[in-house]
């Protein structure tokens, strides 16, 4: 069964014959390569062959107007300038030989400029990919040729409190990055490297166990609201000398294993996990109990973290705590910037645990990346974290350890986004917040639909608006938090697109578009070219996606994906063409709707079918 579930017809080649220009070496679908490696690799080869140079590097991509064709390779310069040719010369010798290649993809060459190559597809090829897709969905994106095993270190709340807003962007762009990277068919390992150990549980558990012999309520009646329990424990930490004292002994026997402490600290880290699945659920986030990876797993390791840091004679003393000193990093007055390992106390930091984490990472998980998607102002702490592990070998040769830093979320004052009376925002009340307006919003918009089909369409609606707004950010830069800008239905919106695929699927509800082939048989009018040929780049956008990390390339294409639809929508008749026209336009239709699905997915944004 093809897309929607309607009736498939296989369509291998309009021209007849079989193409082998699709795949990377077998004939599975999920192995298809995609158009622009493809292009990539055989501009290439023809660059490399008359160069005399090998790999060179064709620098092929999307043009940017359909006027400069459909992909251009710019790298004839680069290579032109090392063999000191003139860029048209050796341009147009690669064309000739790409010319004698007589490629079915391609329709012509054309040098432009001072050596661009543009490069125009045959409108034959690019209908047997779609259709080859129409027939297998699996096959719209492309599966990695070299898949990789990678960490994605992401979410990490502090179970001493509830997540609040500041925890929205690490927990969203990590879950749209695993998605996007299984989607790839890499091995995702999924770390919520959550904070359950130190100081803060020491005053919890003190706390706690006061409040329980006081008034007897159980845990999950005292712990409802987990950030008012902390601020009642960390006043009663700062004005009271004993019960600091107290909190102090605490932590000493939860770290030493006192069973009746590690009990207690059991029931607290259990309710405020699920605090934090409750957000998860609510998110549409892929995070699950087995994912957890917290600090306190590594409680048994720091000793060895420590023991091979001085083996390796990278320790010093500083004030009475043991740090490691590197050349590379250097503060604004010219001396050395350390890296705490050990308290003078004995106690043990955040940069002690990491190492840990990334000593399991490489000698046991064999991870080839990890990911730390963590705010950017956690910068120096990742670079020099990353630079002891691989100076102290604890860190393998072969790991990639990439901070993928993101910036703050502000409010319309450009300050940190907070309450109004500067409290920090619980992210459930955000959340929340968001729902109730994406309800007021479709019940002014659709005031007959029943409330409760209104109650489903604005929790999707107003999770997805939060999410959307976040991830169509370029993930390093801060950016204003703005209601009315996110719920609009105009513009790189989650209500735009989520539109946009149920105004699709309307269409393919009405009676005169049952049981079409889900065949595309010609592309006419420019708008339906351009549109397949924009559905048959996903891949490249999610590729792209994998290996750099910004998810707003994704929000874009999708922007661009709909405006496109919905261009070709005005300009090309689908219920009123004739018999043969109305099929193939329900199916690039279907095509069209399968695709902004499987790209709200990697999103982790849920689609309606009625809005």
């Amino acid at each position: 069964m093809g897309i929607g579930g309607m009736h498939s017809t296989m369509c291998f080649a309009l021209d007849g014959v079989q193409s082998p220009l699709f795949w990377a070496g077998n004939s599975k679908y999920s192995k298809m390569a995609t158009i622009k490696a493809f292009l990539n690799e055989q501009i290439g080869s023809a660059l490399s062959k008359v160069a005399g140079i090998e790999n060179c590097n064709p620098n092929v991509i999307t043009a940017s107007k359909p006027e400069f064709g459909d992909y251009q390779a710019n790298g004839i310069m680069a290579v032109a300038k090392q063999l000191r040719q003139n860029p048209r010369d050796l341009a147009q010798s690669v064309v000739s030989q790409l010319e004698e290649l007589s490629l079915e993809l391609v329709e012509c060459y054309e040098i432009a400029g001072p050596g661009f190559i543009n490069i125009k597809l045959r409108n034959t090829a690019l209908l047997q990919r779609a259709n080859l897709v129409l027939a297998d969905p699996t096959s719209l994106v492309t599966e990695t040729r070299s898949p990789k095993t990678i960490v994605v270190d992401y979410s990490s709340p502090n179970l001493a409190k509830e997540m609040h807003v500041g925890h929205l962007r690490g927990t969203i762009i990590g879950d749209s990055l695993v998605r996007v990277m299984e989607r790839c068919g890499h091995n995702i390992i999924r770390q919520n490297h959550v904070g359950d150990w130190g100081t803060q549980f020491g005053m919890l558990i003190a706390h706690l166990q006061e409040v329980q012999s006081q008034d007897g309520e159980d845990l999950p009646q005292q712990l409802s609201d987990l950030e008012d329990f902390y601020r009642a424990a960390k006043d009663r930490f700062d004005s009271d000398e004993e019960f600091a004292n107290t909190s102090r002994l605490s932590v000493v026997k939860l770290q030493g294993g006192d069973p009746e402490y590690y009990e207690v600290w059991q029931q607290f880290i259990e309710e405020s996990l699920r605090h934090c699945e409750a957000i998860y659920d609510k998110l549409n986030v892929t995070l699950k109990r087995e994912d957890l990876d917290a600090e306190s797993r590594y409680n048994d390791d720091l000793g060895n973290i420590v023991s091979t840091l001085e083996s390796r004679g990278l320790l010093s003393e500083s004030d009475g705590a043991k740090v490691v000193f590197l050349p590379e990093f250097i503060g604004k007055d010219g001396s050395q910037l350390p890296v705490i390992i050990q308290k003078s106390d004995g106690g043990y930091l955040y940069s002690t645990t990491d190492l840990a984490a990334i000593k399991l990472r490489s000698q046991e998980l064999n991870v080839d990346r990890s990911l730390y998607v963590v705010d950017a102002r956690q910068s120096l702490h990742f670079q020099q974290v990353f630079a002891v592990a691989k100076a102290a070998g604890i860190a393998s040769e072969t790991i990639s350890l990439e901070h993928i830093a993101y910036g703050t979320m502000m409010g319309s004052d450009g300050k940190p986004f907070k309450t109004r009376s500067g409290d920090i925002i619980k992210l459930i009340d955000l959340l929340n917040e968001s729902v109730s307006r994406a309800f007021n919003l479709v019940s002014k918009k659709n005031p007959v639909l029943e409330e409760e089909l209104r109650k489903t369409i604005a929790e999707k609606v107003g999770i997805a608006a939060v999410k959307y707004a976040d991830l169509s950010k370029n993930r390093t830069s801060d950016y204003i938090f703005d209601w009315s800008t996110m719920l609009s239905f105009e513009g790189n919106t989650a209500p735009y697109l989520m539109y946009a695929y149920a105004r699709i699927k309307s269409i393919l509800r009405k009676e005169e578009a049952q049981n079409f082939d889900t065949v595309i048989t010609a592309m006419e009018e420019q708008e339906e070219r351009l549109l397949i040929l924009k559905i048959l780049q996903l891949s490249e956008i999610v590729q792209a996606v994998a290996e750099d990390c910004f998810p707003n390339q994704l929000c874009n294409y999708l922007y661009e994906l709909a405006g496109l639809f919905m261009k070709f929508y005005e300009a090309c008749p689908i219920l009123k063409a004739d018999e043969t026209t109305k099929n193939s336009r329900l199916a690039l239709s279907a095509l069209t709707a399968h695709t902004l699905k499987v790209g709200l997915d990697m999103l982790g944004i849920e689609t309606l079918e009625q809005m």
